[in-house]
């Protein structure tokens, strides 16, 4: 990649605009922050540039107009920021007004601040994004790129898991000022790049969740470059690919696939069941509730009432077998509803399968990592990827918006 490495540049009292993704997983009661691993992510690189003297302010967001529950001050991130550093992260809940860039032109060097949350912005928020469409360039005239860029002699991004926005914040600095990458982003290729580009052979790829968009667009990927040698489809993408394989998941299953229009990907299952049907996976019997219990079923024996809400425990079995044999493992989406303890088995027992295997392991996408996380210690876990949709998109052969804008302007 021709982007260059943050290290290059000096910083002693000069203004750095660091761009960070500790967007993170919040209790829905409390409102408080659940999951820390972007945030514990972050600090390597803002380690460096405090201890080389920069004057810093970091710009994040926090949730989305998509998942408005989520939308919430950074207050609480900046003060975990502090505890981690052991230095005073200040916070300040104004984006790019006049109190805050009032405080930027304050900062003295090897200090940091963390203004407000991007999201308060119409033009950062993924709406705006999807409808306006504009170009970097049509971005410096934005309200966050014209109040801010003035200020900062460079701007740093360690934003990977933002890759895939087109976001004044993402892509637009890098017009006007000079710009890097932290030492975060290059970890977060290099990783993704080893599972797509030269994996330890077998390499197996877990596909679960509730999100099959993001499965089967890595799936045409892996399965037509043959990064992928075999597939284990669980949670919506497995019933998609038993429906695609001939079989009646029952009422409720299908009604669950049409109200959300997943349904429409029944018929790419099919054709890849056709060309790859030796690589591909799919449940041998499922789990679902009879008063009160878990209860499993065969797939010869469906259709029932009721939805399925689990791998059953043949399929269990017969996953666990190959991730043994596996030389590189990636994981995206549970097996099930593992929220729910009627419906934890295959997700549990595949964690502690992944945590067992001798392959290279990755994993990402904010759910996976909390439901993981739930059943194992993350350490067993080779890599931890801060990614969800960027990583998806990335492994799926989409050219990131971040990495366009940074190599147009790199070395």
């Amino acid at each position: 990649m021709k982007i260059r490495n943050f290290k290059e540049f000096i910083y002693e009292n000069k203004r750095v605009l660091l761009r960070l993704d500790i967007n993170s997983p919040i209790d829905p009661k409390t409102k408080k922050i659940v999951n820390e691993n972007r945030i514990e992510k972050s600090l390597p690189t803002l380690k460096y540039l405090l201890d080389h003297k920069a004057k810093v302010a970091i710009i994040a967001h926090q949730g989305d107009t998509l998942d408005y529950q989520n939308l919430i001050s950074l207050e609480e991130h900046a003060q975990k920021l502090s505890e981690k550093l052991k230095i005073k992260v200040e916070y300040i809940d104004d984006v790019c007004g006049p109190a805050a860039k009032e405080k930027v032109k304050s900062l003295k060097a090897g200090e940091v601040i963390l203004l407000g949350n991007l999201r308060y912005l119409t033009e950062e928020v993924s709406t705006f994004e999807n409808v306006v469409k504009l170009t970097p360039k049509e971005m410096l005239n934005t309200y966050l790129v014209r109040n801010l860029a003035p200020l900062f002699d460079f701007y740093i991004n360690e934003a990977f898991a933002a890759a895939h926005r087109n976001a004044p914040s993402m892509v637009a600095f890098q017009e006007l000022l000079p710009s890097a990458a932290g030492d975060l982003f290059f970890k977060e290729v290099e990783a993704l790049n080893r599972v797509m580009q030269n994996p330890q052979r077998p390499c197996v790829f877990i596909l679960g969740g509730a999100k099959i968009s993001d499965a089967f667009g890595m799936m045409k990927q892996v399965l037509e470059n043959g990064s992928a040698d075999k597939i284990l489809a669980g949670g919506v993408t497995g019933n998609v690919m038993l429906v695609a394989a001939g079989y009646d998941i029952g009422k409720g299953n299908m009604k669950f696939l049409k109200d959300r229009s997943l349904d429409a990907f029944i018929q790419p299952a099919k054709e890849y069941l056709e060309k790859y049907s030796n690589k591909i996976l799919y449940p041998i019997d499922l789990a679902y509730e009879n008063n009160g219990k878990r209860e499993e079923i065969a797939i010869q024996k469906l259709p029932i009432d009721v939805s399925t809400m689990d791998i059953g425990r043949k399929t269990v079995e017969k996953y666990k077998n190959v991730i043994a044999n596996a030389g590189t493992i990636f994981m995206n989406g549970p097996a099930g509803v593992y929220e729910n303890a009627l419906f934890e088995y295959g997700t549990k027992e595949i964690a502690q399968a992944l945590a067992q295997s001798k392959g290279y392991s990755l994993i990402g996408g904010g759910d996976t990592v909390t439901a993981i996380g739930k059943y194992i210690n993350l350490k067993d876990i080779d890599y931890i990827c801060t990614a969800g949709g960027a990583m998806v998109r990335y492994l799926s052969g989409v050219k990131l918006p971040l990495i366009e804008a940074m190599e147009n302007h790199g070395k």
